[in-house]
């Protein structure tokens, strides 16, 4: 169990992974923010800064901004999490450090590419390369994961 936790491959997984964990966990306050300075909440209990009543019912509403970040945040939950399994998975079949490397980096890479290209509305295909360069590292650490485990 030593050398498993001293291993280079799982260090840097535990690294990447924080590091995009941490990076969906910051899109939240990213809504809250947002919700704040469009004037556009959900709930009547988040409208109390309003003066009157009509600007309280104004207050509660969808705003595309809004909406636009609560999707982003939503397409993290979607990959983060299917990347933090694959990946330690990945890491205890004991991959050469640069492979792995490679898929954390572009995984990392490709999620904030993704989010840049969606909270920025910048033209397609950016935000969907971005998404699918993310899927297929996902996919390709799943593959070794499988092929291993069939192996034996």
């Amino acid at each position: 169990m030593a050398n498993l936790i001293g291993s280079e491959v799982l260090q840097a997984f535990s690294t990447y992974a924080t590091i995009v964990v941490l990076k969906m966990l910051l899109m939240a306050p990213l809504t809250g923010y947002t919700r704040f300075t469009r004037k556009a909440f959900a709930n009547p209990e988040d409208t109390a800064h309003g003066k009157t009543p009509e600007d309280k019912k104004k207050m509660l509403r969808a705003d595309p901004d809004v909406e636009r970040v609560r999707r982003c945040h939503q397409n993290d939950l979607e990959n983060i999490i299917p990347f933090v399994i694959i990946g330690l998975l990945y890491a205890l079949t004991g991959p050469d450090l640069s492979t792995a490397l490679l898929h954390f980096r572009v995984f990392v890479g490709s999620r904030f590419c993704h989010t840049v290209a969606y909270v920025f509305t910048l033209p397609q295909p950016s935000r969907g390369a971005s998404w699918m360069v993310g899927l297929i590292s996902t996919l390709s650490m799943a593959y070794r994961v499988l092929s291993t485990v069939l192996v034996l």
